[in-house]
């Protein structure tokens, strides 16, 4: 599969997502509040905020998530 092909699968993915919205999945519970979800269609990764609404998931947002879960299992080591 050429280049030009992936790209205009990925961005007939994208605009799916722009018309009808991401179907998104839950693949990582860093706390009981914190998520990391994936979209089905287009592979976008976002995560939780401060606030609680779903933001882009950066590699600083991840390294944070990360830290997060290492305090949170060392606190609650049987969870």
């Amino acid at each position: 599969m050429n280049t030009i092909t992936r790209k205009r699968k990925f961005l007939g993915r994208k605009i799916l997502c722009s018309l009808f919205g991401h179907k998104l999945i839950t693949t990582r519970n860093v706390t009981a509040h914190f998520k990391e979800f994936e979209c089905t269609v287009c592979r976008m990764e976002l995560t939780n905020d401060v606030k609680g609404q779903k933001t882009f998931l950066t590699p600083e947002l991840r390294e944070v998530n990360e830290t997060l879960l290492n305090l949170y299992r060392r606190r609650h080591p049987l969870a």
